[in-house]
């Protein structure tokens, strides 16, 4: 269980209860319950929500809970059922939805505060400003956390039942990205077992968050899991290389003209090549037969999701090769050939509109792509992006003086943009220019032009520094230097393994600086 990084549990009774946590918290993927998205489901059916009742393995349980909470009475129960009237919605799966962001981002019992800062909250939580206290006397007067440790024995039968499952799609999806889990990087895959939700599948993330809500059953929903598994692996990728991946938006013009393309995905380029990603990793690592596979592309060309067919080719160059996904990505998508693309989609008609009956079979899993905006550095001008991406080619290919004027044109425009300054410190290392080094990327590491917005910039920054300041012999500058790049937030694989590498061979030598 350990080796393919899932764990599985539930929060065991220590004095006053706690909000549910993983067996092994050595790992970033969990198969859990929560105290407090039952707690906050609990109050729901108190108040009055009438909720999903179908029939299925777990319907008894779902009637018995709702009706004996609807029988709770109190100071608190009243309270919740006011609170609830204030905040009640006409569309029951819209005033579901808001309380399952709560319970997500909820602390632990028997306060329940939201472990996100105001500003980092879902919209739909804004809405509910004040329940915390509600739920948490609501909590304490109904003693739901001894109500809690009485349904333990459910939740770990179906948590039990989903570890082969959600094992075997954690192994083959990492094994086939070449993708390590790493538990001290920030991001949480979270499956948590909750009957009272109904039988809606619920995927959310908020921020480096992601999490399912299951209702339980007899299907597990295998190819739901893996979809937002995938996206947990893959979405911070578009966001960490914004610079390649934005000379493929003239085909997400054209995709968002699809009638059927997610409409958020209408106003989210970033999102939209996530998913399209998402999609060609899938068709790779699903039992399909060729037919199947390419009825699967056919299907998402007319759906608007036009990049899958190109990724999904693209992906053949990727299984040649060594490196993980992270770091393959930047070829990968630039082996997309925008007009050869262009040119195929001319030839395509879009399918029209889902009809009602479509969209009703499409409800029954409830796919929520809301997260949290990432700031990043790159102006969103087609010229400006075109220059940056010049200038990167032509560092590649050794060119100081191309990749220099590429840069510098940028800054004529933008005279503070941190991707067109990284430029000119690599223009400076290619001319070995140690002097001109040092102040571009002290520029980068420090004051007011410092790029904590850019992880890969401030990481790599502080490498280049570390290692010109070696060359210098002054080691101990160098040795923060190292240091500094290993603390950066988000900061790429490789600069890691170089500063890394750096302090390994700095122990190796003898502190001489010179005058």
């Amino acid at each position: 269980m350990l080796v393919l990084g899932v764990s599985l549990g539930v929060a065991e009774a220590q004095g006053t209860p706690q909000q549910t946590r993983a067996v092994a918290p050595s790992t970033n993927v969990h198969v859990d319950g929560s105290e407090a998205m039952f707690t906050t489901m609990c109050a729901l059916y108190a108040a009055g929500y009438e909720g999903e009742l179908n029939e299925d393995n777990w319907s008894t349980f779902r009637t018995r809970i709702r009706e004996r909470v609807r029988r709770q009475q109190g100071p608190a129960v009243d309270a919740l059922r006011e609170f609830y009237k204030r905040h009640q919605l006409r569309d029951p799966g819209a005033m579901l939805s808001r309380y399952v962001w709560f319970g997500l981002v909820a602390g632990p019992a028997p306060k329940f505060e939201p472990v996100l800062k105001r500003e980092e909250l879902p919209p739909d939580m804004l809405a509910l400003e004040g329940f915390s206290e509600i739920l948490s006397n609501y909590y304490t007067e109904q003693n739901i956390g001894q109500m809690w440790q009485q349904v333990q024995p459910e939740y770990d039968r179906e948590i039990e039942r989903l570890h082969d499952p959600v094992s075997q799609i954690v192994l083959v999806s990492t094994a086939y990205l070449r993708e390590i889990l790493n538990p001290s990087k920030p991001g949480t895959f979270t499956i948590i077992v909750e009957p009272l939700v109904g039988r809606i599948t619920n995927v959310r993330n908020y921020g480096d968050s992601y999490a399912i809500i299951l209702s339980g059953g007899e299907e597990i929903p295998v190819n739901v899991v893996r979809h937002a598994f995938l996206h947990f692996l893959l979405d911070p990728l578009p966001l960490m290389y914004p610079h390649v991946v934005v000379v493929k938006r003239p085909l997400y013009e054209i995709a968002a003209k699809a009638p059927r393309l997610a409409p958020d995905l209408k106003e989210d380029f970033s999102s939209w090549f996530s998913e399209c990603t998402v999609r060609a990793v899938e068709l790779k690592v699903k039992r399909m037969s060729p037919s199947q596979r390419e009825a699967a592309l056919t299907a998402n060309d007319l759906g608007g999701y036009v990049l899958v067919r190109p990724i999904f080719g693209a992906l053949t160059g990727f299984e040649k090769s060594e490196p993980a996904m992270h770091i393959y990505f930047p070829d990968l998508v630039r082996s997309i050939d925008v007009k050869a693309e262009q040119q195929r989609l001319a030839g395509i008609t879009f399918a029209p509109a889902e009809t009602q009956a479509e969209a009703a079979e499409l409800s029954s899993e409830e796919v929520a792509r809301t997260r949290r905006a990432k700031v990043t550095t790159v102006p969103d001008d087609q010229e400006a992006l075109a220059q940056l991406t010049e200038g990167e080619r032509r560092i590649g290919e050794r060119n100081a003086r191309a990749a220099e004027s590429a840069f510098k044109s940028v800054l004529v425009k933008y005279p503070d943009q941190t991707r067109a300054w990284y430029g000119l410190g690599l223009v400076a290392l290619l001319d070995h220019d140690g002097e001109r080094a040092k102040d571009i990327f002290g520029r980068l590491t420090s004051g007011e032009h410092a790029a904590t917005q850019d992880p890969m910039v401030l990481a790599w920054s502080h490498v280049y520094l570390g290692r010109v300041y070696e060359d210098e012999g002054q080691l101990e500058r160098s040795k923060r230097e190292y240091q500094a790049a290993l603390a950066v937030q988000g900061a790429p694989a490789q600069a890691q393994q170089a500063a890394q590498k750096g302090l390994g061979e700095l122990d190796l030598r003898k502190p001489e600086e010179r005058p």
